[in-house]
């Protein structure tokens, strides 16, 4: 990149940019959404930004405790340099990081990336996490060429992840995700044989702890901190008594929300070092987090209808081949029909 280009990009990342609040983020504090975005951000400066009006959501003025709601448009203004972040920097895209990138690729057009993510890749960064798919955004280019997400998933969970090309196509793929209108259906093998085999789990969640040892845990819907969570599932096969395969679809997006919920009814989704119990992780033996997000549908933004498929990972292919379930086995849409409880 010649320098003339190098000023022009750099000119782009300072812009103001309009970024919007992603489905599980809902009810973040803003200070804490700006620092998951931007680490080498102090909460002093975060502060400074939000007091003086640079930092609005919706258009309004908003404190460094408020809450983010799913879909919110956030004001970002020009984010101070990391001055960390030099050429040679471990943070500086290399060609094997943008290589990397494309080839996570699923499909690709004007409006949309959608990306393959594979398991113990972050969605997003953190204190001690440099390589995540946010960083990686910048092999499509920075500023407005820079895609935008739109959802999340956990850093375990393997599968489909949106990205939206502009802010416009980006606006109308969060609003799909925040109006729940996406249809996200998921693939797990959980301990034991779910009975009933097909129904709804209507449980409220609440945070527990704090950092790397934060989970999610069942509360009564009136306590304080604690969301409702709704999640649909259906079994697809079976391993004796011993293991299920089983389609989930949230209607919710919690955090954790399909972990802690099959643990909430007594099948723990295997390979889950948070959510597993004694019985399941010796079940599960050498196998990591089985649980994959096998496909998303939801209003394209240029219209139509958008479907994305993501094959198995090797880390489902594992769980497939120990258990022996065959893919072909599950139908186009185990959920067809299904509406939510609430």
């Amino acid at each position: 990149m010649s320098d003339e280009a190098k000023s022009a990009n750099d000119a782009a990342v300072r812009q103001v940019q309009t970024i919007y609040v992603v489905e599980a983020e809902d009810g973040i504090r803003l200070d804490r959404w700006f620092r998951r975005r931007w680490p080498h951000l102090s909460n002093i400066q975060v502060q400074k930004m939000a007091r003086s009006g640079q930092i609005r959501v919706d258009g309004a003025r908003i404190k460094p405790e408020g809450r983010l709601t799913a879909g919110a448009a956030v004001r970002v203004p020009p984010i101070p340099d990391d001055t960390s972040r030099q050429a040679g920097d471990p943070h500086t895209l290399s060609e094997r990081d943008i290589a990397f990138a494309k080839s996570l690729v699923l499909f690709e057009d004007d409006f949309v990336i959608a990306l393959n993510k594979p398991h113990g890749l972050a969605v997003q960064g953190g204190t001690k996490t440099s390589r995540h798919v946010d960083r990686l955004l910048g092999a499509w280019g920075e500023g407005l060429e820079r895609p935008r997400l739109v959802h999340r998933l956990d850093r375990d969970t393997s599968g489909v992840l949106l990205l939206g090309k502009g802010p416009e196509a980006a606006k109308r793929l969060a609003g799909a995700f925040a109006r729940r209108q996406a249809k996200k259906t998921y693939w797990a093998i959980v301990q034991g044989l779910p009975k009933p085999t097909s129904g709804q789990i209507d449980m409220a969640l609440k945070k527990s702890g704090i950092n790397d040892f934060e989970i999610m845990r069942p509360a009564d819907p009136k306590e304080n901190g604690a969301e409702p969570a709704e999640t649909a599932y259906a079994l697809i096969s079976h391993a004796g008594q011993k293991a299920s395969w089983m389609a989930l679809r949230p209607f919710t997006g919690r955090t954790h929300q399909l972990r802690a919920h099959m643990k909430g009814i007594g099948h723990p989704i295997l390979g889950d070092p948070k959510y597993g119990d004694e019985k399941s992780k010796e079940l599960s033996g050498v196998l990591r987090l089985q649980l994959h997000a096998r496909r998303i549908e939801l209003d394209h933004p240029r219209g139509g209808t958008l479907t994305v498929e993501a094959p198995l990972s090797p880390e489902m292919k594992a769980g497939f081949n120990h258990f022996g379930f065959d893919e072909r086995e599950a139908d186009h849409d185990p959920f067809a029909g299904v509406k939510r409880i609430r």
